[in-house]
């Protein structure tokens, strides 16, 4: 005798849906999706990023800046001036006070264009920043 439900006949017909299958398949589906998102967003404009062991986790900010090593600045990636930067997050700050930003620098930019960024968004009243940086592979013995 075959393990089933009392009462039932092999011939009855199943009308039961089963949904465990389509949940496992929508998870799979998800957990792909969160993978491939941030390789996605990190390929889209090119920085070659510090590294340090003692990165931290990733910071979701309201601003994103990226300054490549052709030294162009991107705001959201948008491609802006450095004046036109400035002027933008101020606007920002005055529509949200606690406006927070990441700096991403090409590591082979002088150190004097980073400060110079971060000098406009200081200006701008932006209340919080953060420098982007890679974490640094450890080595193994």
């Amino acid at each position: 005798m075959m393990a089933g439900p009392i009462g039932k006949r092999d011939d009855d017909v199943i009308s039961q849906i089963n949904i465990v299958p389509f949940v496992d398949i929508v998870l799979v589906l998800l957990i792909i999706f969160m993978v491939t998102s941030t390789a996605i967003v990190k390929a889209a404009i090119k920085v070659d990023l510090p590294k340090a062991q003692a990165a931290g986790a990733d910071v979701t900010a309201t601003v994103n800046l990226v300054y490549t090593l052709d030294k162009e600045l991107f705001l959201d990636g948008k491609r802006v001036s450095m004046n036109d930067a400035g002027r933008i997050l101020k606007q920002r700050v005055q529509e949200s006070p606690k406006l927070q930003a990441v700096i991403s620098a090409d590591t082979a930019l002088p150190y004097g264009d980073v400060v110079g960024l971060v000098d406009v968004v200081k200006q701008a009243g932006v209340s919080g920043f953060a420098l982007n940086i890679e974490r640094k592979q450890m080595a193994t013995r």
